[in-house]
């Protein structure tokens, strides 16, 4: 069963860190594109940054400096690394796959969503 559940989420104060994880299973992540997006409260959900098969990274501008994305195959995750994070930064983060390799400027060829974990960012 091919699944992806995310974990990391908290609240932390601006100017903080976290680390957020993508743990799949069912499938290889070596064959896929992985996503992580984003949505705040009453917003569109939003692209964040993904990782291609290929190991290329792609990042909105909005958190380009910031954020940082990486693949451990071993043990089938992927990883943001978020850091001077901002009240922009609150919403709820999800990961998705898409088979097609490339940049990752929206959720189109994404599926098998996971359920999202919360990143509050508040002081």
């Amino acid at each position: 069963q091919v699944q992806l559940v995310e974990s990391g989420g908290d609240l932390v104060q601006p100017g903080g860190s976290l680390t957020l994880s993508c743990v799949a299973s069912g499938f290889g992540l070596e064959y896929w594109t992985i996503g992580w997006f984003r949505q705040a409260p009453g917003k569109e959900r939003e692209a964040v940054s993904c990782i291609s098969k290929s190991g290329d990274s792609y990042y909105a501008d909005s958190v380009k400096g910031r954020f940082t994305i990486s693949r451990n195959q071993d043990k089938k995750t992927v990883y943001l690394q978020m850091d001077s994070l901002g009240f922009g930064d609150t919403g709820i983060y999800t990961c998705a796959r898409r088979f097609h390799d490339g940049p990752c400027r929206n959720e189109g060829g994404f599926g098998s969503w996971g359920q999202g974990t919360q990143v509050t960012i508040s002081s």
